[in-house]
């Protein structure tokens, strides 16, 4: 792996304790990378922090190691019944289990007991670890207030506050939701709130600066983020061709981890159903699945079970898998970020990845804008439509 995407600060140069160095030294975290070099200092020391960085930046770790840090120095972690003391919420169940992965190992060798709160499923399961006592909630906005309605748990002892992905949030409609939950929190001044967003946008602002004690802004360059490790390309083939020339690219990467987005539910399911139907290992994930099924359908993709997922932007938000060789847009994204956050699947922690987009009939005339956001041309790759493959149809 290489190592240009991290910075020259060792974490054991920061003020940390030390059973969290050594979670960090069982994941091989040696250096931080930049947007950890830059807000931990200043989480640390008691600080807020709205940072601006993309997923596969590190900021996960970043907001993980202060806020347990933070608690550690509290001293109040042994309680009868334990409320929580830190509190994250995120937009996605799947980005909700994955920060609670990542809390298990980066706190391995603390005491700190950890607790998730998601729909969909495991209803008393969750409330019922909640209720005996948890110092990390981990959570989703609607889940989080069914329980706070219900006494599972209190806010009043909450001594961190993060809130991840903002920018999403409020594309979901979660901001009136997460108003009612922070205003129920320790007053700005007697908590460390912590703020990351793919963008600090007007609106992520006015919630930072209404809920946080004049935080500390950190941006991390989104345009160089996307474009130092993947090799983008675009083909232009006619709607007709877009299939054939997607079950052809599949098969020459062979068994490499490969992520297909569209731009709706409906496509997605339609390409499941073709994929399979010409021998190729793919599942298309929506948000009707249901939770254990996505849980299990994403556990085999990580694994390298499963060759090939097919995903909407809002079906993949949250969604950290390691070792993804390949993006392929079949849809361009009508949004420029969303192709910033699309392509981040791969490359992630400073390695290589491929980034391939279909610029078809429909969704063509959103290629100026994205080259326009991350500042360069999408080279042009060319293909023969005589060497497309034939391609079984799923009603055949």
């Amino acid at each position: 792996m290489e190592n240009s995407h991290l910075s020259n600060t060792r974490f054991t140069s920061l003020n940390i304790d030390a059973s969290i160095i050594k979670g960090l030294k069982n994941l091989n975290f040696e250096f931080c990378t930049p947007i950890q070099s830059e807000s931990l200092p200043i989480a640390l020391d008691g600080n807020d922090v709205a940072g601006q960085a993309q997923t596969g930046t590190g900021k996960t770790a970043a907001f993980l190691i202060a806020a347990i840090e933070r608690v550690l120095k509290s001293h109040k972690t042994n309680e009868r019944k334990k409320q929580p003391k830190i509190f994250i919420l995120a937009p996605t169940r799947e980005l909700a289990i994955q920060i609670a992965k990542d809390a298990e190992e980066i706190g391995k060798y603390t005491k700190l007991k950890i607790g998730l709160a998601f729909g969909g499923t495991d209803y008393e399961k969750q409330s019922s670890k909640i209720t005996k006592g948890i110092d990390v909630l981990i959570g989703t906005p609607g889940r989080v207030i069914d329980y706070y309605k219900n006494k599972i748990f209190s806010l009043n002892k909450v001594e961190v506050l993060v809130l991840d992905e903002a920018d999403r949030m409020f594309d979901l409609g979660f901001i009136r939701d997460i108003r009612y939950l922070l205003r129920r929190l320790p007053k700005p001044d007697k908590r460390l709130s912590m703020l990351f967003s793919a963008t600090l946008s007007h609106r992520v602002m006015e919630l930072a600066y209404e809920h946080m004690n004049n935080p500390e802004l950190i941006k991390i360059d989104a345009d160089k983020i996307t474009a130092d490790k993947i090799r983008q390309a675009i083909f232009f083939p006619a709607n007709q061709e877009k299939i054939p020339l997607l079950v052809g690219l599949i098969k020459e990467m062979k068994n490499n981890k490969i992520m297909v987005f569209a731009n709706t539910k409906k496509e997605v399911e339609r390409l499941d159903n073709y994929l399979n139907n010409n021998e190729i290992n793919a599942k298309g994930i929506s948000g009707d699945v249901p939770q254990n099924k996505r849980i299990r359908m994403l556990d085999h993709f990580e694994k390298g079970k499963l060759n090939v997922l097919i995903a909407t932007d809002v079906a993949s938000r949250g969604l950290h898998i390691p070792d993804i060789k390949c993006v392929i847009n079949y849809d361009l994204p009508q949004d420029p970020e969303d192709y910033v956050h699309r392509i981040g699947r791969t490359a992630r922690a400073g390695t290589k990845g491929n980034a391939i987009s279909f610029g078809c009939e429909t969704y063509a005339m959103s290629l100026p804008d994205i080259e326009n956001y991350i500042k360069m041309k999408v080279p042009v790759a060319n293909y023969k439509p005589e060497s497309l493959p034939d391609v079984n149809h799923p009603d055949k």
